[in-house]
């Protein structure tokens, strides 16, 4: 009698596409529009019980910038190691990206410029350094030459975009160990930089792509760890305990030095990001893992997909569709507006649902219609046929919060 049971074979761990990942930007995108919807902008003040516990839940948010650096990492590195035996690599890679990011972004900057000058904006003001310096993804030096941070979302696209100017270099010349010594000395690096600034007194926790890019690295090493030879599902799910054991390590350290405190302590200023980046490097390939196997269910939420697919344009235009309905509401609906909904969770949650649905419906327009055209270009602009692998198009800059 022959049996009808059938032994499960796992997917592959790197594929052409990889659903999960959407998964995991629709978390990341949620955790910041959260944090700015709620506890960001509005605190804990006079409010209690279930709703001071809610507000309290979204304050960690602006850990949802450090998950985008980590998946950015992971999937950047893998796209430029498929890519860097092909012919026209530079070429390649550069027009993807110009094509995937730049039109929503020089979108978005124009938008900064027209709205606060007609007055549809009252509490930010947009100037021309900032824009301009912004124009050239410098948004988070601009500290430097004594300019405000006016618009806190773009600096994290600064750092991204840094990366994808100095990356494919070290990808295309370096050997695989080369490079994951080199990501290894960037992710110890930075918390190194961090705790040198802390002790200098200088801005330890501001995003200059020095102090931040260890999240960037983390994910890099994970997608050199995929791609090794002798790689498997055993030595992935070893490589994620191994940076889930390392977060508890540096967690029972750091305690006495104020590692869960924001910067208060030198841990908190200098090993509390990488403690996030280790915990999402581990749970990125445990997501790999689980949405390979016979539980991918777990990670293929279809919600949190479409949170994905819209997590770039999301990413660049709540804040400004926050502060928009804050100008017409103060006008026309004083109950919710930013003013008189403080300490008031209803108003709160109204004007949360009112600012995320509007922000939502402009970015998934903006996905399926002008992303969408030059996504479409992709192709005819490559002389290398269409890759998945090399052409993920729901890689999305993401960024670091205000």
């Amino acid at each position: 009698m022959t049996s009808s049971i059938q032994t499960y074979v796992p997917d592959k761990l790197i594929r052409r596409a990889m659903p999960e990942l959407d998964t995991v930007r629709g978390v990341a995108i949620l955790l910041v529009v959260f944090f700015h919807g709620f506890g960001f902008e509005f605190g804990t003040t006079g409010l209690s019980g279930l709703p001071r516990l809610f507000v309290l839940a979204t304050l960690p948010g602006w850990m949802g910038v450090n998950l985008f650096f980590v998946l950015s990492g992971f999937l950047i590195t893998g796209i430029l190691l498929e890519g860097r035996e092909k012919p026209h690599y530079y070429k390649n890679f550069y027009i993807r990206r110009v094509l995937r990011i730049l039109s929503a972004y020089y979108l978005l900057l124009v938008a900064l410029f027209v709205v606060p000058r007609i007055g549809l904006v009252d509490n930010r003001q947009i100037g021309l350094a900032f824009i301009g310096f912004s124009f050239v993804y410098l948004s988070n030096l601009v500290d430097f030459f004594s300019v405000p941070m006016q618009y806190g979302a773009l600096w994290s696209l600064a750092v991204e975009e840094h990366f994808y100017l100095l990356w494919p270099t070290a990808v295309r010349f370096f050997s695989r160990r080369s490079l994951a010594c080199l990501a290894m000395a960037i992710f110890l690096g930075c918390p190194f930089l961090r705790a040198v600034a802390y002790e200098l007194k200088y801005q330890y926790g501001s995003g200059y792509t020095w102090l931040v890019a260890d999240g960037l690295a983390a994910g890099a090493l994970l997608a050199l760890f995929c791609r090794r030879p002798d790689a498997s599902r055993r030595s992935v799910l070893q490589f994620s305990l191994f940076c889930m054991g390392s977060v508890l390590v540096l967690l029972a350290v750091g305690l006495p030095f104020g590692i869960l405190l924001s910067g208060a302590l030198l841990g908190g200023g200098s090993l509390r990001v990488t403690m996030l980046n280790l915990f999402f490097a581990g749970a990125l390939g445990a997501t790999l893992l689980i949405g390979t196997s016979r539980w991918k269910w777990l990670v293929r939420w279809p919600i949190l997909q479409f949170f994905g697919e819209i997590s770039y344009g999301l990413y660049l235009i709540h804040v400004l569709v926050y502060d928009v309905l804050d100008h017409f509401t103060a006008r026309f609906l004083p109950g919710i507006s930013v003013v008189a909904a403080r300490g008031h969770f209803g108003q709160i949650l109204a004007r949360f649902t009112i600012g995320t649905g509007l922000a939502v419906a402009i970015a998934f327009v903006s996905r399926h219609t002008m992303e969408a055209k030059f996504l479409d270009l992709k192709s005819r602009l490559t002389r290398v046929a269409p890759d998945p692998l090399l052409d993920d198009e729901s890689l999305d800059q993401k960024p670091q919060v205000a």
